[in-house]
């Protein structure tokens, strides 16, 4: 046997190629798994924050209905449109998505607040 047919464990000094791989696969999926975990928690704050807020629009919807005001604002949702895209650019995020999102939201405020007007 010559010394290239030996495995490369078997050389002292050598790095065992496989050991080297699975090492750096291992890295990579501890990585993901720290990674994925702070996403976890991430979604977990979002949907405790949007549950607040939608606790909040509850109320505005209750108010308004008592009040006869309309479901809808389309002059604050306006302001906090602008409001929203300027801080998704302070934050680096697309302001674009962040106008999306927070349509989404309004959207979904909004028919809850005519679902209270009518009752």
């Amino acid at each position: 046997m010559t010394h290239s047919d030996t495995d490369p464990a078997d050389r002292p000094g050598q790095p065992n190629q496989t050991s080297t791989a699975d090492e750096a696969e291992d890295a990579v999926r501890a990585e993901l798994a720290r990674l994925r975990d702070s996403i976890d928690n991430i979604d977990a704050a979002v949907v405790h924050m949007l549950a607040e807020r939608f606790k909040c629009t509850q109320q505005v919807g209750h108010l308004k209905a008592a009040h006869k005001l309309p479901p809808a604002d389309p002059a604050r949702e306006s302001r906090q449109i602008t409001r929203l895209r300027e801080l998704a650019e302070n934050a680096k995020l697309d302001p674009a998505f962040a106008e999306k999102l927070l349509n989404f939201i309004i959207a979904e405020v909004i028919r809850h607040h005519e679902t209270i007007a009518r009752s």
